[in-house]
């Protein structure tokens, strides 16, 4: 694999924006498809279907986190080792990283499906709602370790600084789901089921285009082994490890505030999950930029270019708030337009227009979050980006959805979810803005890396 730091020098805000709006679009072609789905869904005029994708679409953010802890984790340690110019480096943990995410991947794809009707429970799904989400459920997941393969692909073309190819990687998937979901959802009558179908499809097309791109224009993979293997691994786990647990949170905060909100029927979870559909388009921009920041910081952390970190985690930062403000803008002025469009009415109405209206603003403060997090991870520090993300999903968010829901009710749910967001994301940048000033730990540099930064981790612990 060559090595390939092109974020060791140039415009610092120029590598973010580029960055950030590459993969961006590659994002948005999968978010955009998720949005799509809800639109066919809807028009099929059974408000059950959508509330069982509201449910599934919890469990399945649940899965999909491991994939982002390791691509997290792979993407960080390519983009260090390309940072000290050391491309064989780069191949071996690139190739170990894919080969230890397909394998736990599939192993915690059989936990949940062996736990998925407790988990549909669990999350207040009834009857037919409860029956919908199992099903499509059980066709998602068997795809997640293939998805995995795919995922820590596009990381490692991103740590190359190749945010270009990643996203043609992610459009190819976002155009098969696109064409597949109208033929199988309407033209076979497939509904739910035709959702599912073609979802699968395109993660196997997402996967094959990563894995082609990072072997035709990389350097490829390297030889595996078992020596390779255990000398990889323990570097890709000191980072994956808090990287998922971080990742984790979220879905386990989300599953919460889906249980909260299904106190209030069928009609708040279905307006509840549109949101979730129109939070990642609307802000896929903020979701990539933690993707795009990641290996510029990491990259300059590995050549040891401290005031580059310093201005590329600043960078992110007023990147993230122009983004916000323009968002927030066009939102407000497509809130009718939503309703009209998805034929809300009542409760969904008001949730809606409660987001795409002051809440929206407040993603700035997890775009912070992002940004912050991106810090820690590439500059050798990945448990307190855990520490910040459990305590957004735990103490960030029950106490303040349950004050909220008792005053305001399903509206209350959403600003109490808001207004911890904003506690947590600027403790975040609190923390990663003195982790930057102390110029991070410098990264796990050997085998024994990952078994010392642990052990500073026990430390810090007890």
């Amino acid at each position: 694999m060559v090595a390939d730091a092109r974020f060791l020098s140039g415009s610092l805000m120029r590598h973010v924006t580029v960055m950030a709006l590459s993969s961006t679009v590659g994002l948005m072609a999968v978010f955009l498809v998720d949005f799509v789905d809800m639109v066919f869904i809807g028009m099929l005029g059974k408000a059950e279907l959508a509330a069982a994708i509201g449910y599934a679409g919890a469990i399945l953010f649940f899965t999909g986190s491991f994939g982002v802890g390791m691509a997290i984790a792979c993407g960080a340690l390519v983009a260090r080792a390309l940072g000290q110019d050391d491309g064989s480096l780069a191949q071996s943990r690139a190739t170990h990283s894919l080969i230890a995410g397909f394998g736990f991947g599939a192993i915690f794809a059989a936990l949940v499906w062996l736990n998925l009707n407790g988990l549909v429970t669990l999350l207040g799904a009834v009857g037919d709602v409860h029956d919908l989400s199992v099903h499509f459920m059980q066709i998602m997941l068997p795809s997640m370790p293939v998805l995995l393969l795919g995922v820590v692909g596009g990381a490692i073309l991103r740590a190359h600084g190749d945010a270009r190819r990643s996203m043609y990687v992610l459009i190819s998937g976002g155009i098969v789901n696109a064409i597949l979901d109208p033929i199988l959802i309407f033209g076979f009558d497939m509904e739910l089921t035709g959702a599912a179908v073609s979802s699968v499809i395109a993660r196997c097309v997402i996967a094959g285009s990563a894995l082609w791109t990072i072997q035709r224009y990389h350097g490829g993979f390297g030889k595996p082994t078992p020596q390779g293997l255990w000398r990889d691994l323990p570097a890709v786990f000191t980072i994956a490890g808090p990287a998922i647990l971080a990742q984790l949170a979220t879905p386990v905060g989300q599953a919460y505030v889906t249980r909260a909100m299904s106190e209030y029927g069928e009609q708040a979870v279905a307006g509840m999950a549109l949101i979730g559909r129109l939070t990642p388009v609307a802000f896929g921009v903020i979701f990539a930029l933690s993707g795009a920041v990641g290996p510029i910081i990491g990259q300059n952390a590995g050549a040891g270019q401290a005031d580059r970190v310093r201005q590329a985690y600043r960078d992110g930062l007023l990147f993230t708030a122009v983004v916000t403000v323009a968002v927030s803008a066009f939102l407000f002025l497509l809130r009718q337009p939503l309703t009209a469009l998805f034929q809300l009415e009542g409760i969904a109405q008001q949730l809606v227009f409660l987001f795409a209206g002051p809440l929206s603003l407040l993603w700035y403060f997890n775009g912070m979050i992002f940004v912050s997090n991106a810090a820690c991870n590439n500059l050798g520090r990945p448990f307190y980006a855990t520490l910040v993300n459990w305590g957004r999903h735990t103490l960030g968010t029950v106490p303040f959805v349950i004050v909220f829901a008792w005053w305001l009710g399903a509206p209350g749910v959403l600003i109490g979810q808001s207004l911890g967001g904003v506690v947590f994301g600027v403790l975040g940048g609190i923390v990663a803005s003195r982790l930057i000033a102390r110029g991070g730990d410098g990264g796990p540099k050997g085998p024994m890396a990952g078994q010392r930064t642990l052990f500073r981790i026990f430390q810090l612990r007890h």
